[in-house]
C-alpha cells in the first residue's frame, strides 16, 4: 500500500484512515506498507538531481502568472495548453539573472524535464495493445514543484521502479501520460513495469462517474447496509467478465479466474439497481446467525425512538428469517421489521377492508377470531393458520380477504412476511392486542 500524499493542497484530513477502513472492510489486504511519499523526498530529490545532472531535465522560472497567461493565449488559439520551452535552453547568463529574480522574491523554480522534440513514443498496453504518441505532442513535465514536493510523474516512477512493481494498472485517463513516464523509465536508464489502463465508470448517461451521479464513498456504502462481498463481486465485473453468464463470483473465483484479457475496452455503467439486487442475493445467502448480528447495529440505529434500545438479539434472531427474502440491504431492515418492536400500530382503517371488504364484514370477521384465537394454545404458525383457514367460510369470506384482514390488523400493512409465521414471532398476546386495536379502529374511524 503506497499513500501517494503529495498534492498538499489537495490534502484531506483523515483521508488515510478512510483508504485503510475501506480495504479492510471490502477484504483487501496487503503485504508491505502503507508507504507515505511525503516521507520519501529525499529519494524524489536524488532521482531529480540525476535529471538535472544526465541534462534530461531543467530549471524552469517562469512565474505562476506568465504560466496562465500562456494558457489563456493557447485557449483563445484553441491550442492545447503546453509549456513553451522558454527555461530550456537559457544561456548561463539568463539563467543566473533568472536565479537572482527568484532569489528576491524569495521563490524557488521547479525542475522540467527536457522531452524529446522529434519522433515518437510507443509502448505495449496490456488492454489496448500498441499505443503511439507523437513526442511533438507531449509537454515539457513538471517533476519538482517550488514546494519542493514531487509531481505524481517523478513520485510515482521512483517508486515504482524502487518497490519493483511489475503491473500499473490504472484508468485509461492517464493513458496520455503514459508516454511522459516511458521517457523517463529511458532517461533513468529503468525497465518499465507493465501497463493496463482499465475503462472508466460511467454514470446512467454514460459520463465519467462523478458526485453528481450520486457517487459515494465505499464507507457510505457500508453505512447504506450493503454487504463487502457483493460489493467486491459487484465492483470485479465493472469492465470484467468471467463469462456471459456468470454473475455471482465468489473472491476465491474471482482470484482464480481474473485475466486482463477478459477487460472491456469501453468503459462500463454503474449502475446501483445491480449492486442492490446482487447485494439482495446475498444476504439471501446469508447464514441467520450472521444475518441477524449484522442486523441489530442498523435496527438500533433504524428504528423509531420509542422502541427500546439495545433490541434483543434472540428475538432479532426470529425476525430476519421473515426478512431475509425482501431486503436487499441492511439499512432497509428497520423499516421492514418497525411492526415487530413498536407497541402500538398506526394505520387508516381503509387499509383493513382491502377490495372488497366492508366495515361491518371486517368487524364481524375481526369478532369471530379474537375469541378462537384466544383459545389456541400452541401459538405456532401451522397451528394458526389450521385454526384460521376454515373460518373463513363460516364468514362468508375468502382467505385471501380475511388474511388480508389480519395482516393489516398485527402488521399494519398489506404486504408483509407470511401471516402466520409473522404472527407467531409477534406473539399471541401481542396479536390479540392488535386485532382488538384494529376492532376499536373500525367501529370509531
Amino acid at each position: 500500500m503506497r499513500i501517494e500524499d503529495t498534492d498538499i493542497a489537495r490534502k484531506v484530513d483523515d483521508a488515510v484512515e478512510v483508504i485503510v477502513e475501506s480495504l479492510r472492510w471490502l477484504g483487501l489486504d496487503w503485504d508491505e506498507g502503507p508507504y507515505f511519499q511525503s516521507q520519501r523526498l529525499h529519494l524524489y530529490h536524488e532521482f531529480s538531481d540525476v535529471l538535472l545532472t544526465g541534462g534530461h531535465a531543467y530549471l524552469c522560472y517562469c512565474s505562476p502568472e506568465r504560466l496562465e497567461g500562456l494558457r489563456q493565449e493557447q485557449l483563445k488559439r484553441s491550442q492545447p495548453p503546453r509549456y513553451d520551452g522558454r527555461c530550456r535552453n537559457l544561456t548561463p547568463t539568463e539563467r543566473a539573472r533568472e536565479r537572482a529574480r527568484l532569489q528576491e522574491q524569495n521563490t524557488v523554480p521547479v525542475v522540467r524535464f527536457k522531452t524529446a522534440l522529434q519522433g515518437e513514443t510507443s509502448f505495449h498496453d496490456l488492454i489496448r495493445g500498441e499505443v503511439k504518441f507523437k513526442n511533438n505532442t507531449l509537454n515539457d513535465f513538471i517533476l519538482l514543484k517550488s514546494d519542493g514536493y514531487p509531481t505524481y510523474h517523478l513520485a510515482n516512477i521512483v517508486d515504482d521502479h524502487l518497490m519493483a512493481i511489475s503491473h500499473v494498472l490504472r484508468a485509461d485517463e492517464w493513458l496520455s501520460s503514459t508516454p511522459l513516464h516511458i521517457l523517463l523509465y529511458q532517461a533513468l536508464n529503468w525497465q518499465p513495469p507493465r501497463f493496463a489502463h482499465l475503462p472508466m465508470i460511467l454514470g446512467q448517461d454514460r459520463a465519467k462517474l462523478s458526485k453528481r451521479h450520486g457517487a459515494t464513498t465505499i464507507g457510505e456504502y457500508k453505512e447504506q447496509g450493503y454487504l463487502p462481498q457483493a460489493m467486491v463481486n459487484f465492483l470485479a465485473l465493472l469492465g470484467w467478465s468471467l463469462d456471459d453468464k456468470t454473475e455471482q463470483l465468489s473472491r476465491d473465483e474471482l482470484v482464480k479466474y481474473f485475466s486482463l484479457e477478459r477487460v472491456s475496452k469501453t468503459g462500463a455503467v454503474f449502475d446501483d439497481r445491480k449492486l442492490e439486487w446482487m447485494n439482495g442475493v446475498y444476504l439471501r445467502r446469508m447464514d441467520i446467525e450472521e444475518l441477524a448480528r449484522q442486523s441489530i447495529p442498523f435496527l438500533n440505529k433504524g428504528l423509531p425512538d420509542s422502541v427500546r434500545r439495545p433490541v434483543d438479539g434472540a428475538y432479532v434472531r426470529q425476525i430476519v428469517p421473515l426478512l431475509q427474502e425482501r431486503a436487499k440491504t441492511l439499512a432497509e431492515i428497520p423499516q421492514l421489521a418497525d411492526f415487530f418492536f413498536l407497541d402500538e400500530l398506526e394505520y387508516d382503517a381503509a387499509l383493513l377492508l382491502g377490495q372488497n371488504l366492508d366495515a361491518a364484514s371486517a368487524a364481524a370477521a375481526l369478532r369471530g377470531a379474537i375469541p378462537t384465537l384466544d383459545k389456541v394454545e400452541a401459538w405456532k404458525g401451522s397451528c394458526l393458520e389450521d385454526t384460521l383457514r376454515p373460518m373463513a367460510a363460516g364468514l362468508n369470506l375468502s382467505t385471501r380477504e380475511l388474511f388480508g384482514l389480519l395482516r393489516v390488523a398485527t402488521t399494519a400493512r398489506t404486504a408483509a412476511p407470511p401471516l402466520f409465521d409473522t404472527m407467531e414471532v409477534l406473539g399471541k398476546r401481542r396479536c390479540l392486542s392488535r386485532l382488538k386495536a384494529a376492532l376499536h379502529k373500525l367501529s370509531t374511524d
